[in-house]
């Protein structure tokens, strides 16, 4: 649940920022709530239509093997995680900057009002499905409780939304980029925890058979149905059998982003100052 709440919070946070950036460069345009509404709309009902779908082919899926559906639907997971964590910071600046260039156009009467819904509806449904397919990542995958992907749903939706609000309004003394940086180091740690259940999952499809014997067994010191082995599974991706496989992957996760965010760097400042 905390993970799921994780995730739908900073893609909601995203959205929010990106909409309440081009609110704040329209301010005394006429109608202008009503184009930026009916394209936060559009791009919402958008993500809907796609977790309705997602759940569909799913569903179709089960002859395959709910293993092998798992595991796909995991490492997409973690490909769009990695990719976040190593490049997330450069595409919100991006996306910022865009928002204030759509806004700032819009304002000055060069580029139609319709341009606000358009770019608010890309904005919500590109967050919108980043967030859908995490939420399957890690909460049909991951075998939580049906309620449980619902209710970290709608907390993250619903502080990432307030949140953004805040930051818009002026009256919360939290700078975003601050925000983005908690939220970053536990996204790592995210993708870390999915690539431990990745390797699980190919385990138990069959399609690995090395290393999947549990190198020990911590049940007995924090147990994982308990409240502190269910906040470090969801921060942590804790495990209390684990095998050789899943400490190989998470291992190399977190290496894997260390190294390409240190990497990336140089390209990351040519950017910012082009």
């Amino acid at each position: 649940m905390l993970a799921i709440a994780l995730i739908v919070f900073r893609e909601t946070l995203e959205a929010a920022l990106f909409v309440g950036i081009i609110a704040a460069a329209t301010q005394g345009l006429a109608g202008r709530w009503r184009w930026l509404g009916s394209g936060v709309l559009a791009g919402a009902l958008g993500a809907l239509v796609l977790a309705l779908t997602a759940e569909w082919i799913a569903a179709l899926a089960d002859g395959v093997g709910q293993d092998l559906v798992n595991a796909t639907i995991l490492a997409l997971a973690l490909a769009m995680l990695v990719w976040h964590s190593i490049w997330g910071q450069h595409t919100g600046r991006q996306a910022a900057l865009q928002a204030r260039r759509v806004g700032s156009a819009v304002h000055a009467g060069s580029r139609t009002p319709a341009v606000l819904a358009l770019a608010c509806a890309l904005a919500v449904l590109r967050e919108g499905a980043e967030a859908v397919l995490f939420v399957i990542g890690v909460g049909g995958a991951a075998g939580n409780a049906p309620s449980s992907p619902l209710f970290g749903l709608a907390l993250g939706l619903v502080a990432g939304a307030a949140l953004g609000v805040l930051i818009y309004l002026g009256l919360s003394r939290i700078p975003a980029h601050r925000v983005f940086a908690v939220t970053n180091t536990l996204i790592v740690l995210l993708a870390a925890s999915i690539a431990s259940q990745l390797a699980r999952a190919l385990t138990q499809a069959g399609l690995v058979q090395s290393w999947t014997t549990p190198l020990w067994d911590s049940s007995g010191w924090i147990a994982p149905d308990s409240p502190l082995g269910a906040v470090l599974h969801a921060l942590a991706g804790y495990d209390a059998q684990p095998s050789g496989l899943q400490l190989l992957f998470y291992g190399g996760t977190l290496l894997l982003i260390v190294l390409a965010s240190r990497g990336a760097q140089p390209a990351l400042r040519r950017a910012a100052t082009a």
